[in-house]
């Protein structure tokens, strides 16, 4: 038989509420080395690290490549452009339809463009990549992000990283 209370080895008090070990190299980590250690982490599970993309316009440069490669298109500055106010939404839904239907953009020429951006069907095609210390600028705001996952470009996971010694609620404002 174990000795000891099953829930303090792995920092669960009676309660049921996480307490950190004081043992635990989690709690005197820096937020940097927790970074660092999840980006090896992600790079083992093959995610491509992209230390160049470091604002919103190597994002959006990347995000266009991984497009044009995907879909084996060339799109014009216009086109572009156009292609992302189409697709950025602050609707959660709308966004998810989008990645996972095909859709059509109407070109400059009048052809139609049937294009997706996540290869739902052929998934190891796609493009795994993670940035860290993104910044994003604009009149009102500056926004820095820890680590964003991109797939094919697209920035749909962004992970804030704080040690065990921030509460979650400070973490959130």
């Amino acid at each position: 038989m174990a000795q000891g209370t099953p829930g303090k080895q792995c920092g669960l008090a009676a309660t049921g509420v996480y307490q950190p070990s004081l043992r635990s190299p989690w709690l005197a980590a820096k937020e940097n080395d927790i970074e660092q250690r999840l980006l090896t982490k992600l790079q083992d599970l093959k995610y491509t690290y992209r230390p160049d993309i470091r604002d919103r316009e190597a994002l959006e440069q990347n995000f266009r490549e991984k497009f044009e490669a995907l879909n084996r298109v060339n799109l014009t500055d216009a086109e572009f452009s156009r292609l992302l106010e189409g697709i950025i939404s602050p609707d959660t839904f709308a966004c998810a339809e989008t990645l996972r239907h095909p859709n059509t953009f109407e070109r400059e020429d009048g052809t139609p463009l049937h294009y997706q951006p996540v290869n739902i069907k052929d998934w190891c095609r796609n493009s795994f990549e993670v940035v860290s210390q993104l910044r994003i600028n604009t009149k009102s705001s500056f926004q820095r992000y820890d680590v964003i996952l991109l797939l094919n470009g697209l920035p749909l996971v962004q992970i804030e990283l704080k040690t065990l010694q921030v509460s979650p609620r400070k973490a959130m404002q």
